[in-house]
């Protein structure tokens, strides 16, 4: 069920509710409730999807982006020559900015963490035990390509 469908339904029962307040005080915390929902639908509907370019780091954002649009029936996809790490969406902008990006954001931070994880484990039992970030020197010193 899209957004809308949602926003229709809860609507639709905040009307019933507020045909069967029994009390003035449950009939206006209904009206309101039935004000905003009908601002937030408008709202929705006035915004037009738009053409969205997302350009992700790696393969594992890019999947998990994916697979997130296609939850909110969202269609992904990339125009011929685009590289693998981009994916394409017709979204509205607000949702993208309210709903989309801020979850995925989320979830890939935790993916990222979970598979350094995995990847520090992996390094250390398979190839040795010292998997530490480089050295930072001072100074660069003259090197040499091979």
């Amino acid at each position: 069920m899209d957004d809308i469908a949602k926003l229709i339904d809860t609507l639709r029962r905040v009307e019933r509710l507020y045909e069967g307040a029994t009390t003035p005080g449950e009939r206006v915390a209904a009206g309101f409730a039935k004000d905003r929902i009908d601002a937030r639908l408008k709202a929705m509907r006035e915004d037009a999807p738009i053409e969205m370019k997302f350009s992700l780091q790696n393969n594992w954002s890019r999947k998990l982006f994916t697979t997130l649009a296609r939850k909110y029936e969202l269609e992904p996809f990339r125009y011929y020559r685009q590289r693998h790490t981009t994916v394409m969406l017709r979204i509205t902008k607000r949702f993208c900015d309210e709903v989309l990006w801020p979850e995925f954001l989320k979830l890939d931070d935790i993916l990222m963490k979970h598979l350094d994880e995995i990847t520090d484990r992996v390094v250390r039992e398979a190839i040795h035990n010292d998997a530490s970030e480089v050295t930072i020197r001072q100074q660069l010193l003259e090197v040499e390509e091979g």
